[in-house]
């Protein structure tokens, strides 16, 4: 009788523990499959995050490219103007070379007309010539007779540079520029200074906005006028105290080529004489002949511009000198500069009187040579050392 009791009381009890059990289970499951969810949600959402960052970062590579394109195109564009410019100012002296040519196959009356416009020409020149006067004041009348004597004032830099004095300031400064592509000039108080052997230390350093190209940089009426690098023929004018641009501008027809075969980073070489701010640069339709430029430094527009016969194969550097073009040679292994070419743009130098001048006692070469007008000496930097020479001059 107790055991049947016992059943009875056992049965109800077994019932509801099982199902008890049997809903934990459930729940279990239920939550189990609840943080299934939870767990692929969250990956979905780290996929997104993923997905996103990938889209900005494209999205930041694709910006940098359209940027880069659209300098790109702004350099090409200022090219191609260039470019244009060259082409106009050619095709007009190709026409007046064609109006030349037809008249000479004319009639008798052609003749006539022929003679005439030779007056006109002539005419023409000599007031060309009167105004080239005017502009680059005649009275400069001395021209280069020889170079006495050398002094190398220091050697520090790389084998390619420039350093300077301002000509068109009352200043002692001397600037350098060390190697062919570079942002950062070196100013130091005077030539004392710069011959320590720590100069670095006590130089002023001037940071520019795009770096130069060659060596053919010139400093003048506190500006410094550099060939961009990177550009085909931007010539970039610098305020060295205000530290800015002040102005810029293209120089058509050059960068194409090397101003001088032994000097290939120098595509312009920039000069500075009595009469100012000069360009020197090769072009190919010359053969590889050097072309001079006057340019404005005020307004930085070109005045005048020359086709020498002076040749740029085996040329290191050039120097301007009262109107005249100086063209330095040498040997493709290294050598005696000589100059061996010379041009003056008003025609008051017989060129072929002229005896070959040689550099004194030195072999080497030179990556620039600039004229400093106001002490008569050249500022040459041959193989990484920085060298003085003296002039001896006379008259035209």
């Amino acid at each position: 009788m107790v055991v049947l009791q016992l059943r009875f009381l056992l049965v109800p009890f077994l019932t509801s523990v099982m199902g008890a059990a049997q809903y934990m289970m459930q729940d279990a499951a239920l939550m189990n499959y609840i943080d299934r969810r939870f767990l692929s949600l969250e990956k979905r959402l780290e996929k997104c995050n993923q997905d996103i960052l990938d889209y900005v970062e494209e999205f930041r590579d694709f910006s940098k490219m359209v940027l880069s394109r659209l300098a790109g195109l702004n350099n090409y564009k200022a090219e191609v103007k260039s470019e244009v410019e060259n082409l106009l100012t050619r095709i007009e002296r190709a026409q007046r070379d064609i109006d030349y040519f037809g008249s000479v196959t004319d009639s008798n009356t052609c003749i006539e007309v022929h003679e005439d416009l030779v007056k006109q020409q002539l005419f023409e020149e000599a007031e060309e010539k009167k105004k080239l006067k005017l502009m680059l004041n005649a009275s400069c009348d001395h021209m280069l007779a020889g170079i006495k004597s050398l002094k190398v004032v220091k050697k520090t830099g790389d084998k390619h540079g420039s350093w300077m004095k301002d000509p068109g300031k009352k200043h002692t400064k001397i600037y350098l520029l060390n190697g062919s592509v570079n942002n950062v000039i070196l100013e130091f108080a005077n030539i004392m200074t710069f011959m320590e052997s720590n100069h670095t230390l006590k130089a002023r350093r001037v940071t520019l906005p795009f770096p130069w190209e060659g060596t053919g940089h010139v400093i003048y009426q506190g500006f410094l006028f550099y060939h961009r690098y990177g550009s085909l023929n931007e010539i970039i004018k610098f305020n060295i105290q205000k530290r800015n641009t002040a102005d810029q501008m293209l120089l058509p027809g050059a960068g194409r080529i090397p101003a001088y075969q032994l000097s290939p980073s120098t595509k312009i070489d920039l000069a500075i004489d009595e009469q100012g701010l000069w360009a020197i640069h090769a072009e190919p339709e010359t053969g590889g002949n050097i072309v001079i430029t006057k340019i404005n430094h005020i307004t930085m527009a070109v005045e005048h511009t020359w086709d020498t016969s002076c040749n740029s194969k085996d040329a290191e550097a050039a120097f301007m000198a009262c109107n005249t073009l100086y063209v330095v040679y040498n040997f493709p292994s290294g050598g005696t500069s000589r100059i061996q070419c010379v041009y003056d743009v008003l025609d008051a130098v017989n060129t072929y009187e002229i005896p070959v001048l040689h550099f004194p006692k030195r072999q080497g070469s030179h990556s620039t040579i600039h004229y400093n007008p106001k002490e008569k000496q050249l500022f040459a930097w041959g193989d990484g050392s920085q060298i003085i020479y003296k002039l001896h001059t006379k008259q035209k």
